[in-house]
């Protein structure tokens, strides 16, 4: 049967040594939990490495060990001190992590790192490998493991594989300073599909395929050889109802912590002090130096707040033994102490700094106290405090400020977004979340709530692996076939042949380019002649078949007589007679679409959903436009694939979709016209998703014919609108 398999760096348990036993203790929180509806039963097996190098295992507790993690489905990858420290500590995060942060200046290329790292990663290929069957999916984490997807595909070439990526994929300019840079991209190439948390992610990486490896893209896909790998945005979400329920239980518990005793005596000490909560890894990525010194500016712009208000720091530590760490640490705590011995009175002590990990239940307490979260890293992966700090908001009250630089921003545009970078910002934005009236707070609040508690980290996990297990059932992209001069000859001579031909000829893109205006993408005097040819040859029936308006149409080719289908088959006209709309409407299919736009809406910050009496419109005019162009495209292409037989069809607007009750599309009205005759020649030619369509419908025996080398189920291809009138050209020479 096939099974799941997750690869990470760190297995998903701790192991626990003691008087010759083993313990294995689930880990929580993070990728673990987000990993739970996918790692399940006999379903699934989790890779990674126990957290134990090869000295600390004894030869007697290596059976042991490995008893233990089976019975958590987990098997371990056994790494040596010296491979630690220099794929570990030394590649991933002396190289990889401050250059994919933006902090160039710490990045180190140390060529023994390198090699550590390509070691390492063969081992946990050569891991999955062994345990792997050609059926089995699986789903490789994050950046300490960027070059296992290629070096599994290659021992397997039929494997499913997918790579998410938990931190930034940095901008071109930044991520070609790595020496290395090809092999990451070949290696991570390797994965059917690669998931980011943001789309600025996932553009920057496109980027860099692009112009690195010079690979073709479009949209989200990228064609390598005989295989088309999806590129696609998932932000990471949290397990909302576990944080919730606690805060929530917590509030109807007469019982106290001794933590909550001591928030709530402060409080109750100094009515109306607001509490400030700042919660990071100790991490320079994280900006809590920056933050620090902007809370110092706040208090001297505005020192009508000292004495009511207060900072509490807590710093995990992280890394202690690489030297930015250690510095970070050091800078840190001279700058509490110096502002709290410069600031504090007798009743007050400005900032409250912690450096250690705190249990769940002392974090829901910092969470639901708090007033104010404060998160302001200086460039984050995703942030999923903030999203934890939103979900214990039970009493719905609360402000966020967080950082643009954090990719939770893109979700949560109801918090407060600064830049970490800009001190006077800080300050005012800090005194903004400090008077802002509870009912503003209540309307962010619960704005954000349900967005969270709607995309948690199951749907997540979920999201990824349905959209793995699509491409992996999708039948691989047919490998057009470029129309040579020879390849050309042969079909018209068929063409020449033949006794009764039908054509089916798009318009924009194929007979003629794209404009950014497309009223001025008129028919020139070339493209008319051509036409008129094809139109009155003996034995020939040309249809112009176009997503353009009839009327436009119509002031163009009406008088000619032309065949025209518009409007993706709304519309037909034959012989210069007027056009006839095709099919009733009706509305019954709209509750089936409206989840589909949902989610779209879900994962699309700024889009909304528009509901009309026969039509649904999804608008995306308030998103970053190149991600509402990329999500408009991928959202064409799952409401065509669900729609099916429906009477329905997708019609793409300025900044809008709109999902028509109308039945028709391209495909259907090509076969419809094929139905009424009998044709020894088929021929149809277009150059985007909707003609697919027709490539689709239409006979195996015709010819079809895409423009562009995309993923196209045409069996041949020209490379652009030249080439077109080329090729129709020699039709009728």
């Amino acid at each position: 049967m096939a099974k799941t398999i997750i690869i990470s760096n760190r297995l998903p348990v701790q192991l626990q040594i003691g008087k010759g036993t083993i313990n294995a203790i689930p880990s929580v929180g993070g990728l673990a939990t987000g990993m739970k509806s996918v790692h399940k039963g006999g379903e699934s097996l989790w890779i990674g490495w126990s957290g134990l190098t090869d000295e600390d295992i004894h030869i007697s507790l290596a059976p042991k060990i490995d008893e233990a993690l089976a019975k958590h489905g987990c098997t371990a990858v056994n790494l040596s001190e010296q491979e630690v420290e220099g794929f570990y500590y030394g590649f991933s995060n002396r190289t990889i992590w401050p250059l994919f942060h933006y902090f160039m200046e710490y990045a180190e290329f140390e060529l023994d790192f390198w090699e550590t790292y390509k070691s390492v990663n063969q081992k946990f290929a050569d891991a999955i490998i062994a345990q792997s069957d050609d059926d089995d999916i699986i789903w490789v984490h994050d950046y300490q493991l960027m070059l296992v997807p290629q070096m599994v595909k290659e021992k397997k070439p039929n494997a499913s594989i997918g790579f998410f990526l938990h931190i930034p994929f940095p901008s071109y300019e930044i991520f070609r300073t790595l020496p290395w840079r090809e092999e990451v991209l070949k290696g991570l190439l390797g994965a059917d599909l690669i998931g980011f948390h943001t789309y600025d992610y996932e553009r920057h990486f496109l980027s860099s395929v692009r112009r690195l490896l010079g690979l073709e893209v479009s949209f989200n896909e990228i064609y390598l050889q005989n295989r088309v790998i999806k590129v696609d945005s998932f932000p990471m979400g949290i397990d909302y109802n576990k944080f919730s329920n606690a805060a929530k239980k917590k509030m109807a518990n007469a019982q106290r912590s001794d933590l909550q005793e001591k928030l709530d005596s402060h409080k109750a000490s100094a009515p109306g002090t607001k509490l400030v909560l700042s919660i990071d890894r100790l991490d320079y990525s994280k900006g809590i130096a920056k933050r620090i010194n902007a809370f110092e500016y706040f208090l001297n712009k505005y020192p009508e707040y000292q004495e009511k208000i207060r900072l509490i720091i807590l710093a995990v530590p992280s890394r202690s033994n690489v030297p930015q760490y250690q510095l970070l640490k050091r800078e840190i705590d001279e700058l509490v102490g110096r502002i709290n011995g410069e600031l504090a009175t007798v009743n007050w002590t400005p900032i409250w700094y912690f450096y250690r990990s705190l249990p769940f239940d002392s974090l829901i307490d910092l969470y639901t106290s708090c007033d104010i979260a404060w998160l302001t890293p200086l460039r984050d992966g995703m942030n999923l405090v903030a999203k934890e700090y939103i979900a214990t908001r039970t009493k719905g009250t609360g402000v966020l400020i967080l950082s643009e630089m954090a990719g939770s921003a893109y979700e949560m545009n109801e918090a407060l977004l600064i830049n970490p970078n800009n001190f006077e910002e800080q300050a005012d934005t800090l005194k903004q979340a400090i008077t802002m009236p509870e009912e503003e707070q209540a309307n962010r609040i619960e704005i954000l709530q349900k967005r969270l508690s709607r995309y948690n980290v199951e749907v997540w996990a979920n999201s990824f692996m349905e959209t793995l297990i699509q491409q992996k059932e999708e039948s691989p992209a047919r490998v057009a076939k470029k129309i040579t001069p020879s390849v050309l000859e042969t079909i018209s001579k068929k063409y020449k042949k033949a006794q009764k031909r039908l054509l089916f000829i798009d318009y924009d893109g194929t007979l003629t380019g794209f404009h950014k205006d497309p009223q001025k993408a008129i028919p020139d005097e070339e493209m008319y002649q051509l036409l008129d040819a094809l139109h009155n040859q003996e034995g020939t029936t040309m249809f112009l078949i176009s997503g353009r308006d009839h009327e436009t149409f119509g002031r163009w080719f009406l008088h000619k007589k032309y065949n025209m289908i518009v409007e993706h088959g709304v519309w037909i006209s034959k012989n210069g007679e007027a056009f006839q709309l095709l099919e009733q409407v009706k509305n019954d299919w709209m509750q089936k679409i409206r989840p589909v736009l949902e989610s779209f809406v879900d994962r699309t910050p700024g889009s909304f959903i528009e509901e009309k009496n026969f039509s649904l419109a999804w608008h995306y005019r308030n998103t970053d436009p190149d991600f509402g162009q990329k999500r408009a495209a991928e959202l064409n292409e799952v409401l065509t694939s669900l729609i099916g037989n429906d009477d329905i069809s997708v019609l793409s607007g300025n900044k809008v979709m709109e999902i028509k009750s109308s039945n028709v599309n391209k495909g259907r009205a090509a076969v419809r016209i094929l139905s009424e005759d009998t044709y020894d020649f088929v021929f149809a030619i277009g150059d985007d998703w909707t003609d697919e369509f027709m490539f689709q419908e239409l006979p195996k025996e015709a010819i079809t014919v895409k423009v562009g080398l995309n993923k196209t189920q045409a069996k041949y291809f020209v490379e652009g609108t030249k080439r077109v009138r080329e090729l129709l050209k020699k039709f009728i020479a």
